[in-house]
């Protein structure tokens, strides 16, 4: 029995201390970060600006596990098109605060809400949502289309995925799916980025998404998600969208891995009038890896509206 006992210790042990071992968000960390920094009412949330000062306003909204970095190349491509671009990052990821309680939809809507408030942004906004991030703009524009003057979803969730063996382990799994997350996610984490591409818009970004795994929270913070958020059928949404004149651009990767490609039929049946276009050749990483792609795309969306 002594043996169970020391077994057991380990295991309690190793599950606070690989989280003490990661670095807290604070002022150290931030000294380094770009933009800028809103007190909002769930706690600190980190944003950039990017573009000319007049131009009409998009929002970017990133995923599930990567931080508004990810953005870098579609800024670039936004503001070459004359948008003034507010990308910031969700809670628990990037040079945001780690708030505790669920990550669902009204907690992703009040950071977004407290977020425009913030920035006094009314309406005739452009949001533009990946993965997650899609549901949560999918969400807004729902509830508040009369805000909207488009939304722009890049493999957008919601709408079917295809989680891995160990995420869903640890979303379905309470406790042992907690300790299997915090003490196993990260390494589990880095091992997939460092199998995905390695050509993109974004500098460094393979160090980017290593380096986010090794900062307090996060690693609860995606796990949180994915029992919450990601757990969210946007079906509901998207009709509500459709009975609208919001236009919508979806734009989807053929190879995949995460969103499956039936996702495309789905958004179809319950959105006829959104646009739609597949990218050959594109995995779950095309915000970084197809810029140019997604350029194309979004001009002849924007030309023709």
């Amino acid at each position: 029995m002594i043996w169970l006992g020391a077994i057991l210790a380990i295991v309690v042990a190793s599950y606070f201390l690989s989280e003490w071992w990661r670095r807290p968000v604070g002022d150290t960390l931030r000294a380094r970060a770009p933009g800028q920094f809103a007190e909002l009412s769930q706690g600190v949330t980190h944003y950039r600006w990017d573009g000319p000062v007049r131009g009409p306003v998009a929002v970017c909204i990133h995923g599930l596990t990567t931080s508004s970095y990810v953005w870098d190349g579609i800024v670039k491509v936004l503001t070459m098109m004359g948008f003034r671009v507010l990308r910031y990052d969700l809670y628990g990821r990037g040079y945001s605060d780690r708030p505790e309680g669920p990550q669902d939809r009204n907690f992703f809507l009040r950071q977004l809400r407290d977020l425009l408030r913030d920035q006094n942004l009314g309406g005739d906004l452009t949001l533009v949502g990946y993965s997650m991030g899609g549901s949560i703009a999918s969400s807004f524009a729902a509830d508040e289309p009369h805000r909207m003057d488009r939304l722009i979803l890049l493999a957008t969730a919601g709408l079917g995925r295809t989680p891995g063996p160990m995420s869903e382990f640890c979303r379905r799994v309470p406790i042992l799916g907690d300790w299997v997350m915090r003490v196993l996610g990260g390494w589990q984490l880095r091992r997939a980025v460092a199998r995905g591409p390695q050509k993109s818009a974004v500098a460094g970004i393979v160090a980017k998404q290593m380096d986010e795994t090794r900062i307090r929270g996060y690693l609860a913070a995606v796990l949180s998600s994915q029992r919450y958020m990601l757990q969210q059928d946007m079906s509901a949404e998207h009709r509500r969208i459709s009975g609208t004149s919001l236009p919508v651009l979806a734009i989807w990767g053929a190879q995949d891995e995460a969103i499956p490609i039936s996702a495309v039929g789905q958004l179809a049946k319950l959105n006829r009038e959104a646009r739609q276009v597949t990218l050959e050749g594109a995995t779950h990483a095309l915000p970084h890896t197809h810029v140019d792609q997604i350029q194309r795309a979004m001009q002849d969306f924007m030309r023709d509206l």
